[in-house]
Order: C-alpha cells, then sequence, then structure tokens
C-alpha cells in the first residue's frame, strides 16, 4: 500500500516550494497527466527546540492541490475499443487479474466482483446496466492493483443487506472495498445500499464525476489516507458519517479536499470528518449532521455550505499531534444553523481566523474557541446582525481583530501535550506545517 505521510519538520530550516504541474507515465497506453486543480504557494518553516512555526499563513497543510487529480482521473468518458465485457451472475465471483478495461454488466445475487491483479496494474471497471445484491460480502472487493477505477456509463446498483464476513484478518465491510487507491468517475448513477460502509479505501479515494446516492448504516466514502472530490453530484442519506478519513494507527494522515461538485449529506454523527485536515475550494454543499465539519484543521476559500447541527456546526477539534486546532476563511459563503441547547455554529479547540467569505451563524452560541481569534476581513454575521469581531461564547470573553482574544483553554491547553506539542501557538496563531503527502504517480 502506498502510504501518504504528512511530515512535521523538526530539525531545519526548509523552504517548501509549489510543485508545477507534474506527468507521469502509466503503463501500455494509459497517460495520467498532473492537472492542476487549485494553487499552492511556498511557505518557511523553522524548527525551535523541536516544534515547528512558520510566518507564511497563506499555505494549506499538506494538501499539493496541483498533484491531486490526473487527467484520466478527470475522464468521465472511457474509451471501450479493447474493453473486455463481463457479466454477472447469480453466486459467481469474477476474478479480473490484468490491468485493462472490463464493461460489466447484469442483474445478480451473491456476486463478487474480485480485482486481484500486479502492483502496477490500472484497472478500470465500467458499470453498465449492472446490478448486484449480497448477503454478506462487498459487490466490488479490490485486493490488489496500483489503481482502480469505477466508471458509471448507466443507471447501475450495488448493495449488501446482512453482516460482512471477514477475509481473514480483513474487515471488508462496505459495499465497494479496496485495499488500493479508488476512483469513482463516469457520466451515470451508482445507487449503493448497505448495512456497514458505503465505499471503502485503505488508501485514498477520490470522486471527480457521476452520480453517487447511497444509503449505510456506517460511514458512506471511507478513506485511510484521503478523500478527494473534484466534481460530481453525491447524495448521502441515513448514515453515521458521509465522508470519514482516518487512520487509527496514525494520527499525521487522513484529510479531506473538496474542489466542486455537489453534495447532500444527512447523517447521525459527522457530515464530513478528518483526522488531519478539511479544505473546500470549491462546491455546493448541503449538510445536517450532529455536527457538520470536523478536523484538526478546518480551511474554506470557496463554496457555498449550507449546515444545519445539533452538536457543532464546524469542530476544529485536536485529533491530529502535528496541528493546532485551526477554522480559517478565506473566501464562499457558510450558513449554519444551530439547534437549541448547548451547541457552537463554529467551536475550535484552538484559533479562528475568518480573512474573507461571507459566514452566517443563526445559535445561541455562534463562536467558541480555546485560542485566538482573529478578523481580518470578509463577513460576519450573527443571528441576523453584522459584526466584525469574533465573540467567544463560553466565557463571555472578546474574540476582537488581529488575534486580541487569546485565552488559556480550560479544558487542557491544544497541542500542550504529546508528540510535536508546544506551550503556545506559532506566530500569529498559525499551525504547524507538515510537508505535502508522499504521493505516488
Amino acid at each position: 500500500m502506498k502510504k501518504r505521510m504528512i511530515l512535521v519538520l523538526i530539525t531545519a530550516v526548509c523552504t517548501l516550494t509549489a510543485c508545477g504541474q507534474a506527468a507521469s507515465q502509466d503503463s501500455g497506453n494509459d497517460t495520467e497527466t498532473q492537472v492542476e486543480i487549485g494553487t499552492t504557494q511556498s511557505a518557511k518553516a523553522e524548527s525551535t527546540s523541536g516544534t515547528v512555526t512558520t510566518a507564511d499563513t497563506n499555505v494549506f497543510d499538506g494538501i499539493d492541490t496541483d498533484e491531486l487529480f490526473t487527467k484520466r482521473d478527470l475522464e468521465q468518458s472511457p474509451d471501450l475499443t479493447d474493453a473486455v465485457y463481463l457479466m454477472a451472475e447469480d453466486g459467481k465471483e469474477i476474478t479480473i487479474d490484468a490491468e485493462g478495461i472490463y464493461v460489466l454488466s447484469g442483474d445478480a445475487r451473491n456476486c463478487t466482483v474480485c480485482v486481484e491483479a500486479g502492483s502496477d496494474a490500472k484497472v478500470q471497471l465500467v458499470l453498465k446496466d449492472l446490478n448486484i445484491s449480497n448477503a454478506d460480502s462487498p459487490c466490488i472487493y479490490v485486493k490488489s492493483a496500483d489503481k482502480v477505477f469505477v466508471t458509471t456509463l448507466s443507471e447501475s446498483s450495488l448493495s449488501v443487506s446482512g453482516s460482512f464476513t471477514a477475509d481473514g484478518e480483513t474487515d471488508i465491510d462496505a459495499v465497494i472495498f479496496s485495499k488500493e487507491d479508488l476512483v469513482l468517475n463516469g457520466t451515470g448513477t451508482l445507487t449503493i445500499t448497505s448495512s456497514d460502509n458505503g465505499i471503502s479505501s485503505k488508501d485514498s479515494l477520490k470522486v471527480t464525476g457521476g452520480t453517487l446516492q447511497i444509503e449505510c448504516e456506517g460511514s458512506a466514502l471511507e478513506a485511510h489516507d484521503a478523500i478527494e472530490i473534484a466534481d460530481g453530484s453525491i447524495v448521502i442519506t441515513d448514515c453515521n458519517d458521509g465522508l470519514h478519513a482516518e487512520d487509527n494507527d496514525d494520527d499525521s494522515t487522513g484529510y479531506i479536499y473538496i474542489g466542486g461538485g455537489e453534495l447532500s449529506i444527512s447523517a447521525a454523527d459527522d457530515a464530513i470528518h478528518a483526522t488531519t485536515l478539511i479544505r473546500i475550494d470549491d462546491g455546493q454543499l448541503e449538510f445536517t449532521a450532529a455536527e457538520g465539519i470536523e478536523a484538526t484543521v478546518i480551511r474554506v476559500n470557496g463554496g457555498d455550505i449550507s449546515i444545519s447541527a445539533s452538536d457543532d456546526g464546524i469542530n476544529a477539534a485536536q485529533k491530529s499531534s502535528l496541528y493546532t486546532a485551526l477554522f480559517e476563511m478565506n473566501g464562499g459563503n457558510v450558513t449554519i444553523v444551530m439547534g437549541a441547547g448547548d451547541t457552537d455554529g463554529v467551536d475550535s479547540n484552538g484559533n479562528i481566523r475568518i480573512n474573507g467569505g461571507t459566514i452566517d451563524i443563526s445559535g445561541q452560541s455562534t463562536f467558541d474557541y480555546d485560542g485566538s481569534a482573529e478578523y481580518n476581513g470578509g463577513t460576519i454575521i450573527e443571528n441576523g446582525e453584522e459584526t466584525n469581531t469574533i465573540t467567544n461564547q463560553t466565557f463571555g470573553g472578546p474574540g476582537g481583530m488581529g488575534g486580541m482574544g487569546e485565552r488559556d483553554n480550560m479544558h487542557g491547553r491544544p497541542g500542550a501535550e504529546g508528540p510535536g506539542a508546544r506551550e503556545d501557538f506559532g506566530q500569529d496563531g498559525e499551525p504547524p506545517r507538515g510537508a505535502s503527502p508522499d504521493r505516488p504517480e
């Protein structure tokens, strides 16, 4: 598995310069040219007594948007000239052990498409009127490959209704379960119904097109390393978490990037949840959940985001030891409507920084933070009234502008314990910086 690590620089003074548009050649006739989705800027990081501070507030930790999506990731209509056509049948396992494009059709019960190809193989599964319903095993199970594409060309449906049966020590607990990188794209619609998770990848999971409709009891989209969305329509209902990026054994990984598309998520717990970072550059997002957005560092650069929550609308929680909790808004429109009770529109275990965009919060507690708050631009609306301050509802302390209003965390100062911890929040309240993930071609 190609593990992506977000590295902390602890011993040297380094300059991280944004990569250009990288390109790589895949095996066979498949060319994966990296396509720029966003912009990155250089940052300077320096080490002091084993901790990291930074003076550049314009770089987002860990995500190089130049390298997120390849040309093939973004192609929605594959060339089927040399494709192999396969039919699903009741009780049959379809094994794919070589690189290529495979068109899957048919109606079947208790049928699994199993990909077990070489470590350098790129496999594309094209779903064309495919309908599979299983009792206890994934409809698509990726055991080995370099990367697998699941491309929809028409309306297809996949469902698992019972308790998933493990594969040895591996809990294969999703309708589409992959041990390798997984890309969802196409021009059709895929409906997934699950008694546990919808789509799960133990590496990265990307969505670049098509329509996904997921109803499940676990997480709709789950990945260890990253969930990256460029486009597409995603409708998630009656799940526990909508998007969930986490590795229980490694708090340096697990991030979510959203650069476009339409997402409608109804969740019992979190609409989108990541261990390290969540970055939203664009998209039409509508969340109804206990918590709308949760990660250690959350940055909103654009998009229209509507959140209805019963706990926290946005929660910058101290989930990774590598970063100080931060919510930062630079653009876009965020509307948060909070339920009654002990709820917060924006809750940060660390800091809040608003530089642009419009954030409109309705609720008893609009902001709650344990570190510092900065208002540098944009529009803040609290319960219908425009303001240029970031109030701190928990103790009534002023948020103020320019970082005025920092106070000790009465529940345990973030970053004060554990690996990479420090007693202050760094220059201007900035979280420590990590290098871009080691992203394979």
